[in-house]
């Protein structure tokens, strides 16, 4: 009995670890994490951030420290659209240079570039133009239970994996859990913070192709099936085992790829030079 009971601890708890790596990586290759890197001038490394990601309301800023004699390059146009360039020269302050991504609605996107002068000499902080989106200010209360419900569904789902794998009794349970966990954080909370945040409850399979929607709707068929093939044979293994191995490759999908966007192109028509 003991040794049961230490054995499902450590199932719990490798559940756990895994379902942390798998968070931290979705997000840090996804497409709404900010670039960081750094520069090195005069023999100082000074650091960037720029955003991908913010909310409505204001426009996104920028800000990083430089050494005296610096200044810097900005431009930025909306993305998907017919919009020239807009270039800005910037004076450091203070010792920093700052600058504004200018707000869009949510869903809306702008690229943008910065590149340093110091010297003479230009230094890109990216070889290619930085992609935001904002988004509209979703409630904590509405996405601290969502991003619970994602968190614990993937938990179990690994748990449940493992309890299949090696034919324990606990299976049939452990699914079902699984299957109410993403119900509640995928397709009822998930749909109120997406309406939050680009005003719309769903934007994947059958109206839209946003990645997100579909890869939790793919996740929510297979547990489905697994649920109610145990529901007649308990002693099943292939189809738990099925349902976690498409989670698992749900989570290794990174966060907001193919997410939604507004495309200026389809409402705007081209800009013409007006001949003189």
């Amino acid at each position: 009995m003991k040794n049961k009971k230490s054995l499902s601890v450590l199932l719990w708890v490798a559940s756990v670890i895994l379902m942390a790596a798998l968070a931290i990586y979705q997000r840090a290759t996804g497409p709404t994490y900010p670039v960081r890197g750094k520069v090195n001038l005069e023999g100082t490394n000074f650091k960037f951030k720029l955003l991908r990601s913010y909310n409505t309301g204001t426009d996104a800023p920028f800000e990083m420290d430089v050494p005296d004699g610096t200044t810097a390059l900005y431009r930025y146009k909306r993305f998907k659209s017919f919009d020239e360039w807009t270039s800005v020269e910037i004076e450091a302050v203070d010792g920093k240079i700052r600058a504004n991504i200018p707000e869009q609605p949510a869903a809306g996107k702008v690229e943008y570039q910065i590149a340093l002068i110091h010297k003479g000499i230009s230094y890109p902080l990216t070889d290619e133009p930085v992609i935001i989106r904002f988004k509209g200010p979703v409630p904590a209360f509405v996405l601290i239970p969502h991003v619970f419900f994602m968190f614990f569904a993937m938990v179990f789902s690994i748990r449940t994996g493992f309890e299949a794998l090696l034919v324990r009794r606990k299976t049939y349970v452990l699914t079902g859990i699984t299957l109410l966990l993403l119900t509640v954080g995928g397709l009822i909370l998930g749909p109120i913070v997406q309406k939050y945040a680009f005003d719309a409850y769903w934007t994947g399979w059958p109206w839209g192709h946003d990645l997100t929607d579909n890869k939790t709707l793919a996740a929510f068929i297979f547990w489905l099936i697994a649920w109610l093939v145990l529901r007649k044979k308990k002693e099943n293994i292939l189809w738990p085992v099925i349902a976690t191995i498409v989670m698992l490759a749900v989570y290794l999908i990174p966060h907001s790829v193919m997410g939604s966007e507004i495309d200026h192109t389809k409402t705007e028509a081209p800009k013409t030079e007006v001949s003189q």
